[in-house]
């Protein structure tokens, strides 16, 4: 997410105050009965230009009938999102449909507050194959589906394929293993145009890179067969994988430049660093950057030579409804969920945020299809969510402290990369404070 300046925040206050006073107006559109069409506040994290983008889908929703108005309110980052929600979840303030990233799906479950969209799946015969299963298999919990995905991504490896060329690499053959990777990287390093690559410290990549040999990031099959209790970012694949990152900078194949993925990615738009990791979500922006400049090639996820077989997990979020609103609220909620997912609306959203569609017959659709000549290097996201084997490791861990473990795991990697620990030892350390949250977190979820 960007960060937000006073002026833009002045301009969402603005723009929600005078929502607030033309709502008060009490006009109802044409047809409507006479009182008015059922209001729904659905409250979103999607801030930048994905904001106007959300706003123009619940503008064309309204538009398209007159019995339901949606209101989406944008509450800032996900966290803030998240904390504002919380406050409200005894109250009759809080939304309808709310957006919540998908490492807060656990919490959601446990707070007992939601109604499963299982449920309006099941009274309205929805057709659920009509979805990309590898992307509902995320949010999909004991055979039910508990939240609808909505924004979509996952990560891939971008790298700048001029550099490739000037190293005497092959520009067409990206690395697939962190082996290769690594020979790739110290060439480029040594030809002294560019670093080779650049990791940000992100808590997301090492999920991804666990989800991509197979490997459970949490006992308790990741947390989908019972309440996980124990982290295993300490195991034999976290221990590769860490020992692998360090041994890149050591050697001076990549570079630190800290926690913020906008580093890297500038970094990387500069022609400083020849490779990176980053979400699917901002490969146009990537792309855009680089014109003129140099070409952006693409690649899966790189994973040990030998891993078992794996894939990626999705990031991003989906939507919530809160079960302290009126059923028929709920139920006009469920209408705008489901023109969300149809593969028009989907397209829309897709071409323009960088985000998968979620319905396979998006991609029918001639938008998608000319910007996909446009942007050929989306390819590689949809080939790499389309050829992962859905397992509890792809599926994702689940846990209720999860925010909170990405921190502890993002703190264990900075400790292992400037030498402060062994990769094993901070891997260690991090596994034994994300266990003890997760065993005092499931104190507090009511059976």
């Amino acid at each position: 997410m960007g960060k937000w300046n006073s002026k833009m925040l002045l301009g969402v206050t603005l723009a929600t105050a005078m929502l607030a006073a033309s709502a008060c107006g009490g006009d109802s559109p044409a047809g409507g009965d006479s009182s008015g069409p059922k209001k729904v506040v659905f409250w979103h994290a999607m801030g930048g230009a994905n904001q106007k983008v959300v706003e123009q889908l619940a503008a064309d929703f309204n538009a398209s009938q007159n019995k339901i108005q949606v209101e989406a309110i944008y509450q800032g980052s996900y966290d803030d999102l998240l904390s504002k929600l919380k406050t409200t979840m005894d109250t009759k303030d809080g939304p309808t449909l709310v957006q919540v990233y998908e490492i807060g799906s656990r919490f959601m479950i446990d707070s007992k507050a939601i109604t499963p969209m299982q449920k309006f799946i099941d009274v309205d015969k929805y057709d659920l194959s009509q979805l990309e299963p590898n992307i509902t298999g995320y949010y999909t919990f004991g055979g039910k589906l508990n939240s609808m995905p909505f924004n979509t991504s996952n990560p891939i490896l971008y790298y700048n394929k001029d550099l490739f060329k000037a190293a005497g690499l092959d520009p067409e053959k990206p690395p697939k293993t962190y082996e290769e990777l690594q020979q790739m990287a110290d060439k480029i390093t040594k030809s002294g145009k560019a670093v080779g690559a650049n990791f940000a410290i992100y808590g997301w990549f090492m999920e991804q890179l666990f989800a991509n040999q197979g490997a459970e990031y949490v006992n308790n099959g990741n947390g989908r067969n019972a309440l996980a209790t124990e982290s295993l970012v300490g195991s034999e694949a976290g221990v590769k994988t860490l020992t692998w990152w360090k041994n890149l900078v050591d050697t001076k194949a990549a570079n630190n430049l800290g926690r913020k993925t906008d580093d890297s990615k500038k970094a990387f738009s500069a022609g400083q660093v020849a490779m990176i990791l980053e979400s699917t979500a901002s490969l146009k922006g990537l792309v855009d950057n680089a014109q003129g400049k140099f070409e952006v090639g693409t690649g899966f996820l790189p994973k040990p030579a030998g891993a078992k077989e794996g894939g990626v997990i999705v990031g991003g979020a989906s939507l919530w409804m809160m079960n302290n609103r009126p059923d028929d609220e709920q139920k006009a909620a469920w209408e705008f969920v489901k023109f969300l997912t149809s593969p028009k609306e989907q397209a829309y959203w897709h071409i323009n945020t960088g985000y998968f569609p979620i319905t396979k017959k998006a991609y029918d659709e001639q938008s998608v299809k000319d910007n996909l000549k446009k942007f050929p290097q989306f390819q590689t996201a949809v080939d790499q969510l389309h050829q992962t084997k859905l397992n509890t490791a792809t599926q994702g861990a689940v846990m209720g402290v999860f925010p909170e473990a990405r921190q502890i795991v993002e703190g264990a990697i900075e400790e292992a990369l400037n030498a402060k620990k062994t990769p094993k030892d901070a891997l260690d350390g991090a596994a034994k404070d994300i266990s003890a949250k997760l065993q005092q977190y499931n104190k507090t979820v009511k059976p």
